[in-house]
């Protein structure tokens, strides 16, 4: 199915991996890798959607802390539901944004809206590298993709966009999608959150009318400079891209060449 087959009204930053182009020219394929927000917003038409693409996994990349705050997931059939919280409570934009999106009073963040919400939003992918769970995290959901029977495979935070964002880099650097179409593809998260940041943003204004609006707008978007600092941390602590799949990740050779050949035509 391409991407317009399943546009999601209750998940609008949802995207089929498919046709991008990876290694030896081979594309991604259609209808196997989906990156979603969390799905607890989907319309009843949304599920007939997913069923149509029929997942066989969704992994979920929230801490519990996050899911129980939140509308339970909206599912389909009976995938395979995987917990992989990658998620760091010393990091307080975690929290922060789970509020942001739930429409939570966010009296108690002030004082982290009014800080450089960019410097932390480039911290939080600075730890996606480095930080414990996130290594352990986004390597078992890369380990799922590269098996057969976990096909199609759905993956989701909270927004959809920074958690999901990263995990996607790497599934598409290790099936051999260039940097440039990567960036790409991140940065489509705008245009498709446009509308629902409006909203959000509206909420927060009418319960704190004193809202720094360009404060609060860095955590609700991706910026070339997030992914920047992530590529930055690799560089700085592996050398290479490869280098963190293989050292930071503990992804084995035969664990891309699986991913490659399930994943690319």
């Amino acid at each position: 199915m391409s991407g317009r087959d399943w546009e999601l009204v209750g998940a609008p930053n949802a995207r089929d991996l498919g046709g991008l182009i990876g290694a030896g020219g081979r594309r991604v394929r259609a209808g196997r890798l989906v990156r979603t927000p969390a799905l607890g917003r989907l319309t009843d038409d949304d599920l007939g959607v997913l069923g149509k693409l029929a997942p066989a996994c969704v992994v979920d990349l929230r801490d519990r802390s996050e899911v129980v705050v939140a509308p339970a997931d909206r599912l389909v059939g009976e995938p395979r539901l995987v917990t992989l919280p990658v998620y760091d409570p010393e990091h307080p934009v975690f929290t922060y944004v789970s509020a942001v999106l739930l429409g939570h009073d966010l009296s108690a963040y002030a004082e982290l809206a009014r800080q450089g919400t960019p410097a932390a939003m480039a911290a939080i992918y600075r730890w996606f590298v480095a930080g414990v769970s996130a290594r352990a995290g986004f390597a078992e959901a890369v380990r799922l993709a590269a098996r057969v029977e976990n096909l199609p495979l759905v993956y989701h935070c909270s927004a959809g966009k920074d958690r999901t964002g990263w995990l996607t880099v790497i599934l598409l650097t290790a099936l051999g999608v260039e940097e440039e179409a990567i960036r790409a593809e991140y940065l489509r998260n705008n245009p498709l959150t446009e509308s629902l940041r409006a909203v959000i943003v509206e909420a927060m204004r009418r319960r704190q009318p004193e809202l720094d609006v360009e404060a609060v707008l860095p955590v609700l978007e991706v910026r070339s400079e997030y992914l920047d600092a992530g590529y930055d941390e690799v560089r700085r602590v592996h050398g290479s891209f490869e280098a963190y799949l293989r050292d930071g990740l503990g992804l084995t050779d035969e664990v891309v060449e699986a991913l490659r050949t399930h994943l690319l035509e």
